[in-house]
């Protein structure tokens, strides 16, 4: 083994660790501000309370966010050395902006949301939240900028002599091709994680048959934003595929373990491979339908992974340019799987409000709390599949991963790293997630008047 296997291993781990806060802290922002707007416009003393509630999870979520991020900035420059060399004129623009702008503005604004009730005007604190959620979505714009830029490198030009690449225009780089859908994309993935968490905790107290009145109210938002979240990510992944088709076809070939180049091309339903991911063995396959999701029509040509094998060889030189197939191919069926599921589920629970039966359908209302942690695994299989499914390229075309790593680093020293992350963020991950269940279980709390709750997180 080399300290480059155990690299990537590190940088996976910490990566999906970290991007597990993510989404909830994009998609609970916008809730929050919703609620306290709510509260805002009638008085009513619960939804105070509701935004009270739910903006202790914003925080924890937020600060546990804040940490485990941090160590991905150290890795570029530990056991990724070469690749922050090579691409540091491009990739940290971007997140510069992000650092400066976007997060400044979002942890400024949330140091005044905490401390500002009762010290501020009520609009004027309102206004705290709703920037908090403007943040973390500019935030996420420019993160995935640079992301983007990994997945399709535009607006830069390699200097042979210096050995690097560089910027040429930030604008190509902020207008990416590749950045649009996968923004949109993240921002729905999060508003559905965000809506599931909040309809988990309303179901919890209609369960205990605390606050109820208020709670279904709760878990009306939780509802229409998982929903409608979950029905847009799919007109949103469709956009993406077509765009990878084009972009990064290898991904796309890998996505559905097609070896042989199609037109038409049918779609994969359910296939197993050799464990090496070299052969086909077993596949169940729909006619005309990868055509359809990949070009809009009904025999568009699909390259295969031996045909696209080639063509990087020829261009690139001798190597193996495929990703892991199987681990692509089931991360996106995973995804794909989870995001239906999650549809049919918010869909269920609407035609249940619909019938006046949501307090009392025990059976949805109990399925509703470990249903919370579905988005978060759909996310997490998403990026996997969206950075592996790159590999072995770290720079789309451009850089190969093995040619990123430090040279410096040795292997003990990379699993000395790894061993005492894992475990670190193994803690954190367990102490997150009891206090995120401690404060969801504590519900609104006792009910007092706004004269009677201080400097508390409340009117």
């Amino acid at each position: 083994m080399e300290a480059l296997e155990l690299a990537r291993w590190q940088f996976g781990i910490t990566t999906v660790y970290h991007f597990l806060f993510v989404p909830l802290t994009i998609g609970l922002a916008p809730l929050v501000a919703i609620m306290q707007t709510v509260a805002y416009r009638t008085d009513d003393e619960r939804w105070w309370r509701l935004t009270k509630l739910f903006g202790k999870l914003l925080l924890i979520n937020f600060a546990m966010g804040v940490v485990t991020g941090i160590v991905q900035e150290f890795q570029f420059g530990m056991n990724w050395s070469s690749y922050s060399r090579f691409v540091g004129d491009i990739f940290g623009a971007p997140l510069a902006i992000e650092g400066l702008a976007a997060f400044f503005l979002e942890s400024t604004f949330l140091g005044l949301w905490i401390f500002g009730w009762r010290r501020m005007s009520r609009g004027l604190h309102l206004a705290t939240i709703w920037l908090v959620a403007l943040g973390t979505w500019a935030s996420a714009y420019f993160i995935l900028a640079a992301n983007s830029w990994m997945q399709n490198p535009v607006g830069y030009a390699i200097n042979e002599e210096a050995g690097r690449a560089e910027l040429q225009s930030i604008g190509a780089v902020l207008t990416n091709p590749n950045l649009g859908w996968m923004f949109a994309h993240t921002i729905v993935a999060s508003l559905a994680t965000a809506g599931f968490v909040v309809l988990a905790v309303a179901a919890y107290h209609m369960r205990k048959g605390n606050d109820v009145r208020v709670f279904r109210g709760t878990a009306v938002i939780g509802l229409v934003t998982a929903l409608g979240a979950t029905g847009i990510l799919g007109f949103t992944g469709h956009e993406q595929a077509q765009l990878k088709t084009d972009l990064q076809p290898m991904k796309i070939a890998a996505a559905e373990a097609q070896y042989e180049t199609e037109s038409p091309a049918s779609w994969s339903v359910f296939a197993i491979g050799s464990l090496d991911g070299e052969e086909l063995l077993f596949d169940v396959r729909v006619p005309y339908l990868l055509s359809v999701l990949a070009t809009n029509t009904l025999d568009g040509e699909v390259e295969g992974i031996d045909d696209l094998q080639s063509q990087a060889v020829a261009e690139h030189g001798e190597g193996d340019y495929t990703p892991n197939i199987p681990l692509a191919y089931w991360t996106f069926r995973l995804m794909i799987g989870l995001a239906m599921l999650m549809l049919a589920f918010s869909a269920y629970g609407l035609w249940q409000l619909r019938r006046g039966r949501l307090e009392t359908s025990t059976r949805f209302l109990r399925y509703a709390i470990p249903m919370a942690v579905t988005p978060f695994v759909a996310s997490s299989a998403g990026w996997i599949f969206t950075e592996m499914g790159r590999q072995p390229w770290v720079v789309q075309d451009v850089l190969l991963t093995a040619d990123g790593v430090s040279p410096s680093v040795s292997l003990g020293e990379v699993a000395f790293s790894l061993a005492a992350y894992t475990a670190i963020y193994t803690i954190l991950l367990v102490v997150n997630v009891g206090l995120i269940v401690k404060y969801a279980r504590q519900g609104l709390g006792e009910e007092r008047s706004p004269e009677d709750v201080g400097d508390a997180l409340q009117y």
